[in-house]
This record gives C-alpha cells, structure tokens and sequence, in this order.
C-alpha cells in the first residue's frame, strides 16, 4: 500500500471514529436533558463503551491526543463537547436543551460536570492538561463553571486530520529542512545527538543538546539529520525572538510544547554570535522549561542551569569532504575546474551551505553556455575563486572595514629587504597547506602554524600599502580591525570582540590588518595589578588566535621599542618600515601621479627634498590635483608648493627654505 492510499485511508477513517465519539458525546447531552424533564426522572447513565477504533495505520487524533496530554475520559468527554459545535451543527440544540435555556447554546464546565460520568472537579484547574496546553479556551463569564468554553482552532483541526504549524508561532519559529547527504564527520555528531534522544526513551524528561561549533549551518543540518532518525520534524527559533518577560517566555514554552508534542517536532535554539550576555538570558530559562526535544546551536557552550543539557561539537568539513560537496555543488561542469577546486579548498573554509552557494553562482551561466561539459573554462580558477570570496565576506563585513586591495607591488617604494620579506610572507600563505598537509609539517606539530606579521614605521611610511600589495597578489579580501576600538574596558570583552573576527574570517583566510597594537602591546611582563593581568591575557588570546588562523594576520605599531620582546618571538615576520631617505622619495614622487593626471614642468628631485613619509606625499599629490583641476591647469609645481604648505600646516611643521626654495 502505498504512503498517499495509507495517508487517505487513516483520514477517513480518523473522521468516522471522530463523529462516532462525538455521537456518543451526544447521546449523553440528551440523556442528562431527559434526566433534568420533570416529565422523566432516569438514573444518571454508567460509563459508556466508547466505539472501537477501525484497523487504521496510526492512531486516531483523538486518542493520540489524549495519550499525549493524559486526558482522564472525563475530560476526553469535555474536549468532545467543545468540539461538537464546531463540527456539528446539531451541538448547539443539544446544549441549550441539557441547560434548560434556548440560548445558553455554548458548552461550560457546569454542563459537563453534570452531564458526563466520572467527573471530577480537578479538570477545571489551571495545572489541569485542558488547561495546562490551552485546549480549550474560556470565555468571560459569571463563574469559571458557568463560563463559555471553545476548543482551541489548532487542536480542533488536529483532531480532524489536519496538522500544521500554529499561527502564533509563524514568524517565530520556522522549518529546518532535512540535508539531502551529510558529511561523514557532521553525521557522526548528527548520530550522538540522535543516540542522546533515543537513550531518554521513557526518561521524564529528554536532556537538552547543545550544539556547539562555528558554522550556524553546519549545527542546523546536523540537527535536522538527527530529528529525521528519530521521526521528528525540526524547527529553528531565534534567541533574539524568545522574550525577556517571564510570562510572555512561559507562554511561548507551553504553546511549544503542545506544538511539538501535536506534531513531533523538535526545536533548535540560534544563538547569534555577535549577542551580548544580556541578549542571551532568557534562553537557558527558556530552553528549562520545555518538556520535549530542544536543542541549543551556539559557537561556545553555555552555562547550563538545573536541566541536564549534552554537548556535542559540529566539527568544521575536512578537506576530503569539502572536496566531495564541491564535485556534487558544480555538478556536470565539476570537470571544467580541474585543479581549481583543490585551491580553492585550500584558502576557504565554506561551510556546506557556502560550497553550494558558490556552485550555483558559477554553474548556472557555465551549464547554459556552449562546449561540453568537461571543456575548460578560460579564467575557471579566478571565477571560482572570486565566488568563494563573495560567499566568505558577510560575516566580516559587519565586523571589520573591507579595504579595496588597489595598490601592487610597483606602487610600493621600500628598501631591498622590506621587500624581499613581503614577498616571503605571500610565499607562507600561498603555499601553506602544501607544506603543511601535504608535507606534513602540520603532523609535526600543529603550534604556531598560523602566518603572523607585524608591520613597524612611523605613520605614512607603507605599512597599509603593503598589506594591500599583499591582498592583492593573494586576491584575498583585506580588512582593517582597529585595536584602539576592540579593546575594552570591561574584562573578558577584550577576547570575545577578538574571538568574533577571527572566527568570522575563518572562512576566506582574509588578510586581517589589525591597526593601533600599541592599543593592546606593551611592555607587560611584570603584573603590577589586576590590569596588567587582564592586558597579558588580550595579548596572549590575540598571539593565540593569530598562530591558529588559517590566513594572514597582520598588526601595525608606531612604536616597535613599545613591544614586549616576548610577544615579538611569537610572530613569525616582522618587517620595518624606515622613514624614506632622498632617494626613495624620488621614487615615490615618481609615481605617485596616475597615468591619466596632466602634469607640467614637475621636478622629483626638487620635491624629493620634502622631509616627509609617502603618506604625506600622497596628501600632497592629490591636494595639488584638486588645485589644478579647480583652476583648468596640468598639476604644476605652484599647486604643489601650496598643497605642502597645507600639509606641514596639518602635521604641524614648517616648511623651511631648503625644502621648498626655487620652486617656482
């Protein structure tokens, strides 16, 4: 038989046992109006059989249900009454003429009290299931006995067959689908999770799981991989959309519960990673006072209360298995990429969702154009690249400022040396996971394999140049973290503002330029207060996450002698940046201009006499560019002379005569 004839049978079959109980229900509403005629005096009737369920697949709703909740047949009897007006009109007759009023049509406590054997007056409590899981509803009235009572739309419809999500949690919770495959590590945290469920079978209460790891997508699919085993549908709910109320928060719980228990479901707490503690304080409440199965998503694991909660780690892809998802995200045109796919691998660190993202975005106009499918594709390698980088920037983008990487390396003027370790930095990222994996070095040790730089010189001397050269020949994003902004007041912000753009960037292995180190480096080694502890802990963490990151990391400071010699040791380049002398401030004059700029009569070697960093000679560049252009003109020495007065004005210097005499 096949699931649709199965599905159909158990609907008609679950809406004759229905009517049938709603029949009975009847009969009894007449049999207590004809006790109530002074005409007929009859005993009040015994516990009647109720009808026997057909053979059908599953249970009928109605007894699903009042297992579920544990409903006495008392108030079985009292949720049929409530759903009788409902599904049939006959109902309403019946309850006037039980109540002895023609217009007393709607059922009450005090009807079914007297109306139904085995009644008990526990049934109308709050702790009672009826009211407990909102079931029924009870109208204003004079008296709780007396007042009108209505089945909640949600359990009515349950009861004829028709499940679906409550309107009231629309928009807060939402459904998670069921990955297609799941990678072999992810499916071996999918397994405990479901094997953590399967062992409470019975228990009085299930532990709730916490899913721990860096990718939300990742603990999604392992979640809903895990409910899947073991029947269960997954929802998601936002930590942000869970309310600080108690009441509003004990409201939500119970219409949860009566929702997953309705229609075996399971809910998934998100944690957003950027939430302050303050944001996270009604989830551990929340996720305590549901009954089924709850599972919280969270990079760090949390500090559980009085409920038992398992932890489970999501493990980021293996390399074999990213290499996997993206033969199966390019599909047909996987072939047409030979090569690229395993670099790609090698700098990104997508997540399931991310891999198929950048598929799409380069299969679809590859599978519609001409050629076979195993043809390849001219400039395939920096398509593919360039749809990774797209995929790993909205995470950072909200945490870092991305900086456009226009410069290269004939834009750079530093000395011989400088530039010769640059260029060993961008071999160190280029080729690491060639040294590291496939070389083994990694096997060796897995300390300090992260690329780390420190970029030391007065301002204006290259340092953000440089890291823009060296984003630009890895065609990586670079993104600029200022320390100064980072570093808080409060203990242990510190490390958490850090943790969230490494984190975040883990993904692209970004170039990240961490501005202002003197904000956090010191000379700290001797602790002299609680401070100087806190600070070594920020710098530690910070020395700790660069060693470990997967791409370039790279700090800046105005004042070398500043540093402790200790924390140097652990960063792997360390590239001075000299004040420029004479001659490479000809060079930089020399090409300072674009191409495109008019210029006349310029003389490099006079302007080289200008005692000032490359960066103030770009001020002056373009300062003289926007005189000229105000005036019709090529840029001329005149706009120059001017444009460096405005300059040493700015950085407070005078302009002296051996500097700028002769020039016009």
């Amino acid at each position: 038989m096949s699931a649709a004839v199965a599905t159909g049978d158990w609907y008609q079959a679950n809406q004759r046992y229905l009517m049938a109980a709603l029949a009975r229900v009847g009969e009894l509403l007449e049999e207590h109006a004809a006790r109530a005629s002074p005409a007929t005096g009859a005993d009040r009737p015994a516990v009647a059989a109720e009808p026997p369920p057909w053979d059908l697949p599953a249970p009928p709703a109605l007894d699903a249900l009042c297992r579920t909740f544990g409903l006495s047949p008392f108030e079985r009897a009292v949720l049929l009454l409530c759903a009788g007006p409902e599904l049939d009109s006959r109902f309403a007759a019946l309850c006037a003429k039980a109540q002895g009023g023609a217009h007393r049509t709607e059922p009450t406590f005090s009807l079914a009290l007297s109306a139904f054997p085995e009644a008990h007056w526990s049934a109308l409590t709050p702790t009672s299931p009826l009211r407990r899981w909102r079931l029924l509803e009870i109208h204003d009235g004079q008296t709780l006995a007396t007042s009108p009572l209505r089945i909640d739309e949600r359990v009515l419809h349950y009861l004829a067959g028709v499940s679906y999500l409550d309107e009231r949690l629309q928009g807060l919770v939402e459904p998670v689908p069921v990955p297609g495959q799941l990678p072999g590590s992810q499916r071996e945290a999918a397994e405990r999770f479901a094997a953590v469920v399967m062992a409470a079978d019975g228990a009085a209460r299930v532990p709730a799981i916490q899913l721990c790891g860096n990718e939300a997508g990742g603990r999604r699919a392992v979640a809903a991989w895990a409910c899947a085993r073991i029947g269960l549908s997954l929802h998601a709910v936002r930590n942000a959309d869970i309310p600080a109320s108690v009441v509003d928060r004990e409201a939500l719980a119970r219409l949860w519960d009566r929702e997953a228990a309705l229609g075996d479901a399971a809910l998934l707490v998100e944690v957003a990673e950027e939430e302050v503690p303050d944001g996270l304080r009604p989830v551990l409440p929340f996720v305590q006072s549901l009954h089924g199965v709850v599972a919280v998503g969270v990079r760090d694991p949390l500090h559980t209360g009085a409920r038992t909660m398992a932890r489970i780690e999501v493990p980021r892809l293996a390399r074999d298995e990213q290499l996997g998802i993206w033969r199966r995200a390019l599909g047909p045109v996987a072939a047409r990429f030979d090569g690229a796919v395993g670099a790609v691998v090698a700098q990104f660190d997508l997540g399931v969702q991310g891999i198929e993202a950048a598929g799409a975005q380069v299969r679809g106009p590859l599978a519609a154009a001409d050629g076979p499918p195993d043809a390849p594709v001219p400039d395939g390698a920096a398509l593919l690249w360039e749809a990774c980088r797209v995929q790993a920037r909205p995470r950072l983008d909200d945490l870092a400022q991305r900086i456009q990487p226009d410069a290269a390396w004939d834009d750079l003027v530093v000395p011989a040396p400088q530039r010769e370790t640059l260029r060993q930095i961008a071999a160190h990222v280029r080729h690491r996971t060639q040294v590291y994996e496939d070389w083994g070095f990694a096997r060796k040790s897995a300390r300090g394999l992260g690329i780390s730089a420190l970029f030391a010189g007065a301002s204006g001397t290259g340092k953000t140049m440089a890291a823009e050269v060296l984003a630009s020949e890895l065609r990586l994003d670079l993104y600029r973290i200022d320390l100064s902004q980072v570093v808080s007041k409060y203990i242990g912000e510190t490390e958490k503002n850090l943790r969230r753009v490494f984190d975040a960037a883990e993904e692209g292995g970004s170039v990240l330029l961490f501005d202002e180190a003197d904000a956090l480096f010191g000379k700290r080694g001797e602790v002299r207060d609680s401070h100087d502890r806190y600070a070594n802990i920020e710098v530690s963490y910070l020395l700790q996450r660069m060693e470990s990151y997967r791409g370039l990391a790279v700090l800046t400071t105005n004042a070398k002698s500043a540093l402790d010699a200790a924390f140097l040791r652990r960063i792997r380049f360390v590239v001075n940046f000299p004040f420029p002398d004479a001659e490479q401030r000809v060079e930089i004059w020399r090409r300072v201009f674009p191409e495109d700029t008019p210029t006349d009569g310029l003389d490099e070697q006079r302007l080289a006499r200008l005692n000032v960093t490359g960066g103030n000679i770009r001020s002056i560049a373009l300062g003289a560019a926007f005189m000229a252009a105000d005036e019709g003109a090529p840029v001329r020495m005149s706009h120059l002379l001017r444009a460096a007065r405005a300059e040493y004005a700015k950085i407070e210097k005078p302009l002296t005569d051996a500097e700028a005499g002769g020039w016009t």
